[in-house]
């Protein structure tokens, strides 16, 4: 995933939002509104889809990378003003300890639900490479369909960048008594896992990867795993085993305090702001599959569906 640098945007979708006849609102203040961006592409292209309409309110818009826990702190100390993805199962405690420390607000919830989780390509189920899939018990009987070269002759379950969710999946491995047969393996990025997949595709072979819904992923098929059900309390933190699987979750929004008294306009629009899984889906895939910039892939998804956005200004 790109990470972009910190810059202001001047007018970078002008040309799409002039012709969206967007009401007419008091101007906010002149401070920019600090949008962070991590290193997954629907987050970064929402990120300037949201910037480009707060632009459109005559706003100043500055995009700022940022950790992906660490922004809820950041966000109430007020370096950074909104967060536009938070993902209930990973950055849930970051977001909720922010704002019992005071400074963050809970500015609303997307449409689209989520899930976090490990998962194959849809062919490795259809072409029963692992028979049982998507119980996970199946991979107790099959871990040689997994193996690669760096595995050690064990199944390689690759995981995202470590930095994302720590050590949850080399514990849940370990928990199921799958370590004798698994290895984790850490990519260094969404685009690290993104090639894996497509390597993995061409040559027709298994991959057990981390991936999330919604996604890019979603229209070109993908089976997460079945694994023991997420109960409260079921992870080591909480004082479980660590054996269960990911749970389904909300995709929230959050913000600085200040910013409904320094923005009211561009909080208004904000809060309001709900994208579904086929929206967050089309965002990634014109990175991640057509290829295009962030910029540009937010300038094109503005400039075709205005019908989705243009609401939540009104």
């Amino acid at each position: 995933m790109k990470t972009l640098k910190g810059k202001l945007v001047a007018g970078a979708l002008s040309a799409v939002l002039a012709s969206a006849s967007i009401p007419a609102l008091a101007a906010d203040s002149n401070k920019p509104i600090r949008i962070p961006t991590h290193n997954w592409s629907s987050q970064v292209v929402m990120a300037h889809i949201i910037g480009g309409i707060f632009e459109s309110l005559g706003n100043n818009v500055e995009y700022v990378p940022a950790d992906s826990q660490g922004v809820y702190e950041a966000i109430r100390n007020g370096d950074i003003t909104i967060s536009h993805e938070v993902w209930q199962s990973t950055f849930g405690k970051s977001f909720y300890n922010a704002m019992e420390k005071g400074g963050l607000i809970d500015a609303g919830t997307h449409e689209a639900s989520t899930l976090e989780e490990l998962g194959v390509p849809s062919y490795v189920v259809e072409n029963n490479l692992c028979p049982g899939l998507p119980d996970w018990e199946a991979l107790k009987n099959c871990p040689e369909v997994f193996a690669t070269a760096d595995s050690g002759g064990k199944g390689r379950i690759l995981e995202g960048p470590q930095s994302w969710h720590g050590d949850l999946m080399p514990v849940r491995i370990k928990a199921l008594g799958l370590e004798d047969k698994y290895v984790v393996k850490f990519a260094g990025s969404a685009d690290a896992i993104w090639a894996e997949l497509a390597s993995a595709k061409k040559e027709g072979r298994g991959i057990i990867t981390f991936n999330w819904t919604p996604n890019f992923t979603d229209a070109d098929g993908f089976d997460f795993i079945a694994f023991p059900p997420y109960e409260q309390g079921c992870r080591v933190e909480d004082g479980g085993d660590g054996s269960c699987g990911s749970p389904k979750g909300w995709l929230k929004k959050a913000a600085n305090y200040k910013f409904p008294k320094t923005h009211p306009n561009a909080y208004k629009v904000f809060s309001k702001l709900s994208f579904s899984t086929k929206d967050i889906g089309q965002m990634a895939a014109l990175v991640d599959i057509d290829k295009m910039s962030h910029e540009d892939a937010a300038k094109k998804w503005l400039a075709d569906h205005k019908d989705v956005w243009m609401p939540f200004t009104e």
